[in-house]
């Protein structure tokens, strides 16, 4: 069953050991280097902490560090989860990757897992996010990242669900209806009333919750696929040729319009409406490549749609929960854009006429 997430940390993590971590680069790593110097890296809202460490004498150049809040307490999801209960004997980011690398997908290479000291040294796929690569890229150039990352996701999503590894943490939870209804309350405690300062009229709420009750059950009853569960500009790295895959641990098993749904109703960055509908059919086109499915384009395009609508609220409030609750105010320049998205998609569907009409007075960027 869903479960509230965890909080922040309510102290600063202390500084990883650079006695500790020089040892470890010149005895522990599988190839010969030195530290040259530690240097931290822009955070996330994530409850870990990162930095570069850059080597001299060997082939590599550089080292991603990445410093757990605790060494033992990435074995909770920092997400909420459903599904059957079960025994976490590693961290879910190890389980994950391995499965990942396994199935083909380009995700870094851990080098060593220092467990003591809640300490992980990853392959460094530099620093250009696919968010960034496309800020000022024109228009041929992001069309042509986003079908990278397209047909990264197909083969992702085809090979890792075809292989079904029961000791894949990501097979035995799931995006369920508890799931899904915990996230569009998540946005209604945070993306409403924390937003707004007060609680929501009877006469909303209802129709409201019912309204996300049926979408969620419409996404739960699709046949289930490997999501990554953060599939964004963000989370995507641009390494020469090469596309990188990260924060992959919360993976899970949902529909097929999860990821798509996250990477092309991105919080970061918006798409030409005509991209996301080439992008769109050579998903399908590239998915058919990797396992047989038997799509309606247009009723995948409505459940893409549906999913969008679940997936972008989730994100509004989740930004606000971000800021309120661990103090971190930096995504909330990113609500409009995503709730510009929900506004699109409700006009869209006149079945979802009385859901737009009674969140609308409590949602500013709908009217």
């Amino acid at each position: 069953m869903a479960t509230a997430d965890p909080a922040a940390p309510k102290q600063p993590l202390a500084l990883p050991d650079r006695t500790l971590v020089a040892a470890t680069v010149e005895g522990r790593l599988p190839f010969q280097a030195r530290l040259k110097s530690l240097t931290p890296l822009a955070g996330d809202a994530s409850n870990r902490r990162y930095f570069r460490i850059e080597l001299t004498g060997g082939a590599a150049r550089s080292v991603i560090l990445m410093q757990l809040a605790e060494p033992e307490a990435f074995k909770q999801s920092e997400e909420a989860v459903s599904g059957a209960a079960h025994q976490i004997a590693e961290l879910p980011f190890l389980n994950i990757l391995s499965y990942l690398s396994k199935a083909g997908v380009s995700v870094p290479r851990l080098y060593h897992y220092d467990q003591a000291a809640g300490l992980l040294y990853l392959e460094d796929f530099g620093d250009l996010t696919l968010s960034e690569a496309c800020r000022d890229a024109s228009a041929a150039d992001v069309e042509a990242h986003y079908m990278q990352a397209v047909d990264a996701l197909a083969l992702m999503q085809g090979t890792a669900t075809t292989l079904a590894d029961s000791n894949c943490l990501a097979f035995h939870r799931s995006f369920d209806v508890p799931l899904l209804m915990w996230e569009f309350d998540h946005f209604l405690e945070y993306g409403i009333v924390a937003r707004q300062g007060k609680p929501m009229c009877a006469d909303d709420y209802v129709p409201i919750r019912r309204s996300f009750e049926t979408i969620a059950e419409s996404l739960a009853g699709q046949p289930r696929v490997f999501v990554h569960r953060d599939y964004h500009s963000r989370n995507l790295m641009v390494d020469g040729n090469r596309l990188g895959v990260i924060d992959f641990q919360d993976a899970l098993m949902g529909p097929a319009t999860y990821d798509l749904a996250s990477l092309l109703r991105d919080a970061y960055i918006e798409l030409d409406e005509a991209l996301i509908g080439r992008l769109i059919d050579r998903f399908l086109d590239r998915l058919a490549t990797h396992r047989e499915i038997g799509t309606d384009r247009e009723a995948f395009r409505r459940l893409f749609d549906l999913t969008s609508i679940q997936r972008n609220l989730k994100a509004a409030g989740r930004f606000v929960y971000i800021d309120r609750v661990k103090g971190n105010p930096k995504f909330l320049a990113d609500i409009p854009r995503v709730l510009n998205y929900v506004k699109r998609n409700l006009q869209k569907y006149p079945e979802l006429e009385i859901l737009r009409k009674h969140l609308t007075p409590y949602v500013p960027e709908l009217e």
